[in-house]
């Protein structure tokens, strides 16, 4: 992720983590053999006791890779119309202790929560209660350049404004007080008292800021909070009874759930999420024990990555985020279309549009990443290829990338195939990370 500043990683997007969705996704499963906490798969197809062929083989590379990035515990689930169906779970729940992962455990999504903001500002439009082109200043006059800046702007990582993730200040805080309930308008000052990256609508620049904003829109039209405008127009009506966007004043996760990790503090990854080389053979063998970020307040992350859901909940959303179902269809159209390249003159895939990533040609969704947990959520209409992958580590210490996605990429590899994933166009991605703050 060349071509942007290093303290840019502090929110990890599914674009970073798609950037490296290229050649390097063919050779994710290399390696260190140092030790990690024990990795064994189990799992099941379709029928419950035959395993797809693919299974075999990622029975035995994930582990692999699992230990060569120090990743704790992983649930894996595949589902694939012509080659059979798969959840799996790897490694424990808890350093120290062999407590197996099991598939109905609760994780905290980051990012893939900025799918379902954008999801119901697409419903709002549809309701006509506000238009893509709408100023953010019609809702937010405190909005710098505000005058300038769209709802679509603010959607799709164009609108060039500070992502707060990015404050010394505010990163000191998480670590002194993890336990703090954080509001909207305590983020967004934040966000205001830096000068903004860019010009709206010239650079793809990702930014929590932006999806928080969206967020108060959203409360502001539906009357609700957004707790409550979630539950009611994404998760109830998808059945979706294990998925929430806690309350300022929750900050813990339901039960089953592993204990969350990540190497560093807020202020330490604020450069990178990669443990330095001095120090990365002990993250690697053991001896350097990451921090357990189980319980801190996911509140600062809000309607940008505060969602907590379970792999089978993620694999119902994601179908229907991409599939359709949560809006009409020329609003569907419309998300899809508005995909647009993270360069100016890279390649069509990766790309960014209205709160959805394509990861590669077909493959949707977004991943998530934020302190203790990391995640990652694509479908593939076409073929009718779904992926889950659901970590209780925050990222790999060797490249400081999304945990999950490390382990994404020898999925998609396995299920596609050399031939049919895109090169790397990771060296000029203007994307910006979540180091300890979400992806």
């Amino acid at each position: 992720m060349s071509g942007i500043p290093q303290n840019r990683r502090r929110t990890v997007t599914a674009l970073a983590a798609a950037a490296m969705v290229g050649v390097a996704l063919l050779s994710a499963c290399g390696g260190n053999t140092s030790s990690n906490p024990s990795a064994s798969a189990t799992g099941s197809g379709t029928s419950g006791t035959a395993l797809p062929s693919y299974a075999a083989t990622l029975s035995t590379q994930l582990p692999q890779i699992m230990k060569d990035n120090a990743i704790p515990g992983a649930v894996v689930l595949i589902r694939t119309k012509d080659k059979g169906n798969w959840t799996a779970t790897f490694g424990t729940q808890e350093i120290g202790k062999e407590i197996p992962m099991t598939t109905d455990m609760f994780f905290r999504i980051g990012s893939n929560t900025k799918t379902m903001t954008s999801t119901v500002i697409l419903q709002l439009v549809e309701e006509g209660k506000l238009s893509l082109d709408d100023p953010i200043s019609k809702y937010r006059p405190d909005v710098p350049n505000g005058a300038n800046i769209t709802i679509a702007q603010l959607a799709e990582m164009r609108s060039g404004l500070f992502s707060y993730t990015f404050d010394e200040a505010f990163n000191q805080t998480l670590d002194i007080s993890p336990e703090k309930a954080w509001t909207p308008d305590e983020l967004l000052a934040i966000a205001f008292s830096h000068p903004p990256n860019y010009p709206p609508g010239t650079t793809y620049d990702y930014s929590n800021t932006n999806i928080v904003l969206l967020g108060t829109v959203i409360e502001q039209l539906t009357g609700m909070s957004a707790h409550e405008a979630f539950a009611t127009r994404i998760f109830e009506p998808l059945g979706l009874a294990n998925t929430f966007l806690p309350r300022a004043l929750d900050s813990k996760l339901p039960e089953p759930h592993p204990q969350g990790y990540q190497f560093g503090t807020n202020v330490a990854t604020i450069n990178s999420y990669a443990v330095p080389a001095a120090e990365l053979p002990a993250a690697l063998d053991g001896t350097l024990s990451p921090l357990n970020y189980t319980n801190a307040n996911p509140s600062w992350a809000w309607t940008a990555g505060g969602a907590i859901s379970t792999v089978d909940d993620l694999a119902t959303y994601v179908t229907a985020l991409v599939d359709g179902g949560l809006l009409d269809e020329a609003t569907q159209k419309q998300r899809l279309a508005s995909i647009k390249p993270i360069t100016a003159d890279g390649p069509v895939t990766p790309g960014y549009g209205l709160g959805i990533v394509e990861f590669a040609p077909n493959v949707f969704g977004h991943d998530g990443q934020i302190p203790g947990y990391s995640s990652f959520m694509v479908r593939d209409a076409v073929a009718d290829n779904t992926v889950i992958i659901a970590t209780n580590l925050s990222a790999s210490p060797v490249a400081g990338e999304n945990a999950a996605v490390v382990l994404g990429k020898a999925v998609l590899g396995e299920l596609y195939g050399a031939s049919s994933v895109p090169g790397d166009p990771a060296a000029a991605a203007p994307t910006t990370g979540s180091a300890s703050p979400t992806s």
